[in-house]
């Protein structure tokens, strides 16, 4: 039972939680609007402060689901338009913190996974493929989760993945090959091999053959292949990331080394690439038989080090034990041998 005072409480700070977020969300839609190259500069310094002044989940949430409605549509997308939008989260990534990019790259993948398993049939696919190349082009995402797309793609190798594989080797393939040439050629091989098998069934057969053309020329580095490759704008605007996040002072690497599993089970297994981030609690390993902890055998160790031990507020058995590992071993091999035991 909630008594009537407390409803109406709950109730008035509901309608004002509203009414900030309604203000929050038209102030962020004006910068977006206004997002342009000359102007990246002064919106990135705004959406900053915007930051500063508002709790970082609500403006985590109002940016992310302004950026996705401005670029998810189910018509294609200007490129020059999504880079944009993108470069914005990429430098917020960098000034902010890494929440920023984590947040709107999880809203993406789930999104298009959603999407891709219902067969949609505008170009909503291609539109949030895009925001994802470009996450990888700006260097907030690692090539990891590019490569565990692709797989996905050749291992169904329907022809509307052949049309998705064809779009982000046009992206990001070059970039692939200079970050990961091993798992580009492993890749390419199991797409030849996978061609070879379901050929018969595709009715479209010069699109697969276009797409082997174009991971060979990927394969041999050869651009002049691959009709349409510009890698200009991407560059340019690369170049306007550096200067923007170097004059920040954030020259730290803030790649998310994330695969697609972790994000699509993000609610069940917790975000682990974002550090202390709040997690519901639901459990990371069914443990139906409740095991006791196996206690930590260290040894003996002088009553000094455990007093040091409680000194330094080690309350709890494993905490003691590596407490004391670490201050009685004779050096790395030897504590890295005592923590394993």
């Amino acid at each position: 039972y909630v008594p009537p005072q407390v409803r109406r409480a709950q109730e008035a700070l509901d309608d004002k939680k509203r009414e900030e977020l309604g203000r929050l969300k038209k102030m962020v839609n004006g910068l977006i609007n206004r997002l342009s190259e000359p102007n990246l500069s002064s919106i990135s310094g705004q959406m900053e402060e915007l930051y500063m002044a508002n709790s970082r989940r609500d403006m985590n949430a109002t940016l992310t689901d302004i950026l996705l409605s401005a670029c998810v549509t189910a018509v294609a997308m200007p490129a020059r338009l999504v880079m944009e939008h993108v470069l914005l989260v990429s430098i917020l990534h960098h000034t902010v913190g890494i929440e920023v990019g984590a947040h709107f790259l999880e809203t993406v993948v789930k999104k298009f996974d959603e999407l891709y398993k219902s067969d949609a049939e505008g170009k909503e696919c291609e539109n949030l493929f895009a925001l994802i190349a470009h996450l990888y082009n700006f260097h907030v995402v690692h090539s990891l989760l590019i490569f565990d797309l692709l797989k996905r793609l050749v291992s169904t190798f329907t022809e509307k993945d052949i049309e998705l594989i064809l779009f982000l080797l046009k992206n990001v393939g070059f970039s692939l090959r200079k970050d990961d040439p091993l798992a580009l050629k492993e890749l390419i091989s199991e797409a030849q091999s996978k061609a070879n098998t379901v050929e018969k069934k595709l009715q479209d057969q010069t699109r697969v053959r276009f797409m082997l053309e174009t991971m060979l020329a990927l394969r041999n580095n050869d651009m002049r292949k691959i009709p349409g490759y510009d890698p200009e704008p991407v560059e340019k605007l690369r170049k306007l990331q550096r200067t923007l996040i170097h004059n920040s002072g954030s020259g730290k690497d803030t790649q998310l080394r994330v695969s697609l599993e972790s994000l699509l089970n993000a609610d069940k297994v917790g975000r682990w690439w974002i550090v202390g981030s709040a997690w519901s609690g639901a459990p990371m390993i069914d443990d139906t038989s409740n095991k006791t902890q196996p206690k930590l055998h260290v040894g003996k160790v002088s009553s000094k080090i455990m007093a040091l031990a409680r000194k330094q507020r080690m309350n709890t058995d494993i905490r003691r034990g590596i407490f004391c590992v670490l201050m009685t071993s004779e050096d790395f091999l030897d504590a890295f041998e005592k923590l394993l035991k």
